[in-house]
């Protein structure tokens, strides 16, 4: 049992212990920010794009940092994910990716304004964040393809490299929103492969799988790949 003054002193020396490590750890913090904040990367095509950001308080839905509404998606790692070029689309009009399932507001923003965003994204995306936000633990395994597949995916279209990676995985490398590609020719005949990239809604109602509104000549590459991969 303490005394009065002996649980003064303890009271004290607890006080001025923990309140020194507090202050340690704040010059610490202060320490690692110019180093962590990505800011020799700051150009003036991400300032627009935060002023576009703040400008339609895309954080009314969105958070990016951990910060903001938890109705849409975060956003800190967006480009990282998805891709610059499949960002791009979407923004042109949201509700075209994903008719009736997406409640985004179409903004009309031009393509100076969509590099702007673009660029914000992904200036926010190479913030040191310490590893935030964590990867989802929920990542299927993916096994390694055969040869053959791995090199047919060294030929395949440019346009699969920059949207479609970020959904889906050919050779154990991609996305995993979707499945996986590895064998698709043994699945879907061309024609329907064709179908599917042309309207996936018409095929399947419901299906995640964005319209993307592909040329002709964009879908036919990549019907043509996709038919090699067996």
């Amino acid at each position: 049992m303490l005394t009065k003054s002996q649980a003064r002193v303890f009271f004290l020396a607890g006080t001025v212990f923990f309140s020194a490590i507090f202050i340690l750890l704040t010059i610490d913090t202060l320490r690692q920010v110019p180093e962590r904040q990505n800011s020799e990367a700051l150009t003036a095509s991400v300032v627009r794009g935060k002023h576009i950001w703040d400008s339609n308080n895309c954080m009314g839905c969105h958070t990016i940092l951990g910060e903001g509404a938890y109705y849409a998606p975060e956003l800190t790692r967006v480009v990282e994910r998805r891709g610059a070029e499949w960002i791009r689309i979407f923004l042109r009009d949201p509700e075209a990716m994903y008719p009736g399932k997406r409640r985004m507001v179409r903004y009309g923003f031009d393509e100076e304004q969509i590099t702007d965003v673009i660029a914000f994204l992904d200036w926010i995306g190479h913030v040191d964040t310490n590893g935030f936000p964590p990867a989802p633990d929920m990542a299927p395994d993916v096994k390694l393809t055969s040869t053959a597949e791995v090199q047919a995916s060294a030929a395949r279209p440019a346009y699969f490299d920059t949207v479609c990676i970020a959904c889906h995985a050919v050779g154990g490398r991609g996305g995993n929103v979707g499945p996986a590609l590895d064998g698709v020719a043994h699945r879907m005949t061309a024609s329907e492969l064709d179908r599917w990239l042309a309207d996936p809604q018409s095929v399947k109602p419901g299906t995640a799988m964005p319209k993307l509104g592909l040329a002709d000549d964009t879908r036919a590459e990549l019907v043509a790949w996709l038919g090699t991969l067996k």
